[in-house]
């Protein structure tokens, strides 16, 4: 029976749904310290970013004037957006991508030096933070310097350039929380709509990057969170010690990667260690390199970003042959199965697997973005609103393993968080507070 992707990758799935958790959950944090102890709404601040360019929402106006402004401002967003992605789709069509790579660097580090610095400097102000302007500078700088290194350098350990990603998003979505609320609601559902045409419309522009970027074997130049096997081979470990499933979390475009590893054939990869010398088929193997006979042939293994060994092996030392078994031979201890039934069928399979599961930093920011929101009512909208964005989040992954291409993942959850939000705030948190003021329930 064929595998699905969920059980092949579960481990990224757990690896994306917990950094979302987590990006929640300090936004929250943040609404909450730095929000003042007296009315939760006068916390919102009157700023001016692109998302209320038109209409800035004033506590006087009626309902239907706040209304026709968020739909306003929301319109210009999306058209703004939009605009932007197809500029961004055209640069990357020109091969312009050396320009597009130091624009997102320059867009990290503008986002953790100016918004990162911003929450910085309310966090110091709030608590009363002794600390000077010159090391509240440095500090600030050294934070953005390694930050901006870690998401776009090579060599970095995972999780440091995962939690710089989770810090990017944590930044933005905390600064947007100060837009207006009718304006915030509005946006999130045209955020939604546009997230969806964008990706699954023909003609979309993201729909086109990916395909795009898909035939040229390359990475997107784009804020992206990936979820990687962080597991390694040991320097040195023996009896049969491998790298488990290649084909997991394995971009197809990364740089690092070699060509060959980058196939979308259906075939089944896994790394045998040179250390391993008991089993009796790989004698020759260790002892006189002789790769020549028609039996076995070598697949060279190429570089896998992330996935180095320990004990400063070097890089021939670190990633073993993969060894094909020409004939299929079932007694073979070398595991590099060719699948040749349903070849055709299961190409798209390997080369989602091949590619593994990302998000992009935007649904990051608007789901942190919604559940901030909802903490500036009350703690019951904020559970109500986290349970439906995992939820959604987990539909939307259920969906990928179906379709097996590129989805959005804003509508569903953006969708029955706003539903939600709005069904706690109506209907359950007056009758559980009516409930329980009665002394009907405890």
């Amino acid at each position: 029976m064929e595998s699905s992707i969920l059980e092949s990758i579960g481990v990224e799935i757990i690896g994306v749904m917990s950094p979302v958790s987590i990006c929640m959950f300090l936004v929250v944090l943040l609404v909450y310290s730095l929000s003042s102890s007296s009315s939760p709404s006068s916390a919102v601040s009157d700023i001016r970013t692109a998302a209320n360019l038109v209409y800035a929402e004033n506590p006087s106006d009626t309902a239907a004037q706040k209304l026709e402004g968020a739909l306003l401002n929301a319109l210009v967003f999306v058209i703004l957006i939009a605009i932007v992605t197809f500029l961004l789709l055209l640069l990357y069509y020109y091969n312009c991508t050396s320009f597009l790579k130091h624009y997102t660097r320059f867009s990290a580090f503008f986002v953790l030096g100016s918004m990162g610095g911003s929450i910085f400097l309310s966090l110091i102000q709030r608590f009363s933070i002794p600390v000077d302007s010159v090391t509240c500078f440095i500090l600030l700088f050294n934070f953005t310097v390694v930050g901006v290194l870690s998401v776009f350098g090579s060599g970095i350990p995972i999780l440091v350039r995962q939690s710089y990603m989770v810090c990017l998003g944590i930044s933005v979505a905390a600064w947007l929380t100060k837009l207006p609320e009718w304006t915030t609601w509005v946006l999130l559902v045209a955020l939604a709509v546009y997230d969806l045409v964008a990706v699954l419309a023909p003609g979309g522009p993201l729909k086109l990057l990916v395909e795009l970027a898909s035939s040229r074997n390359e990475e997107l130049p784009a804020l992206i969170y990936e979820a990687r096997p962080t597991t390694v081979p040991r320097a040195g470990s023996r009896g049969g010690t491998s790298l488990g499933l290649l084909v997991t979390g394995v971009t197809a475009g990364e740089p690092s990667a070699a060509p060959s590893s980058s196939s979308s054939s259906a075939i089944e990869l896994q790394a045998v260690s040179r250390d391993n010398k008991d089993r009796n088929v790989n004698d020759n193997l260790n002892e006189n390199r002789d790769y020549g006979g028609n039996e076995y042939s070598v697949v060279p293994m190429g570089g896998f970003g992330g996935e180095r060994g320990q004990g400063g092996r070097d890089d021939a030392e670190e990633r073993s042959p993969l060894v094909r078994n020409s004939h299929g031979d079932g007694e073979s201890g070398i595991v590099d199965e060719e699948r040749h039934e349903g070849n055709g069928n299961r190409g798209g399979d390997e080369e989602i697997a091949e590619r593994g599961i990302k998000l992009g930093l935007g649904d990051f920011v608007f789901y942190s973005v919604l559940v901030g929101r909802a903490a500036m009512y009350d703690l019951m909208t904020v559970y109500a609103c986290y349970l439906a964005i995992i939820s959604g989040l987990g539909c939307t992954l259920i969906l990928l393993s179906v379709c097996r291409r590129a989805l959005p993942a804003l509508p569903i959850s953006i969708t029955l968080g706003v539903v939600f939000y709005f069904l706690t705030r109506l209907l359950m948190e007056p009758f559980i507070v009516g409930t329980a003021t009665n002394l009907m329930m405890f």
